[in-house]
């Protein structure tokens, strides 16, 4: 992990947030009704923290290995943009992506549970994981959420951007009525 001073340099400079579904945005469990509907879980605070990144035009995509129309109602929900899914190779998609944005590495942050996330984490700039990421993830990111993945995780982050880009203090005011 970073010190502190370092995290909010790599915070500092973030304009664009990936995320994996599975795991990040969700618990990780998967729910299937009798016709084999799947179904998640997302947490209404990630989803808060989402939004208020948009604000400060702060890009946020989504990425997953699997195809889910939940995640991408959910995206859609969000005003999420970019959605890639059924990714088997996330960094492909991260590279187009990162292409496409034309940002470097040094200004994408990305938060993944898995070992199918390694390749991603190991090139941007900020590299992040919930509590319960696999143990090989935990070890290399710079830093690690105290929430776990689909429980706050997401929001975390988001708002450990947001203070290192100094927008906390107008976010703050705003939500409690006071001018910024």
């Amino acid at each position: 992990m970073l010190p502190d001073a370092a995290l909010l340099q790599r915070a500092a400079q973030v304009r664009l947030l990936m995320l994996d579904v599975d795991g990040v945005l969700t618990d990780g469990r998967l729910f299937f009704d009798d016709d084999g509907r799947e179904s998640k879980a997302f947490h209404v605070r990630d989803g808060y923290g989402i939004k208020l990144l948009q604000e400060w035009h702060i890009e946020v995509a989504v990425i997953t290995a699997r195809y889910s129309p939940t995640a991408a109602y959910r995206a859609h929900d969000l005003g999420i943009k970019r959605i890639y899914q059924g990714c088997s190779d996330k960094n492909l998609a991260y590279t187009e992506l990162k292409i496409a944005l034309g940002l470097e590495d040094a200004v994408v942050a990305y938060m993944g549970d898995d070992l199918i996330d390694l390749p991603i984490l190991t090139r941007v700039g900020l590299a992040t994981a919930p509590a319960d990421a696999h143990p090989e993830v935990g070890c290399r990111v710079h830093w690690q959420s105290a929430q776990r993945g689909g429980r706050g995780a997401v929001r975390e982050l988001c708002e450990l951007i947001l203070q290192a880009q100094g927008h906390w203090p107008a976010i703050l005011a705003r939500s409690a009525g006071a001018e910024p």
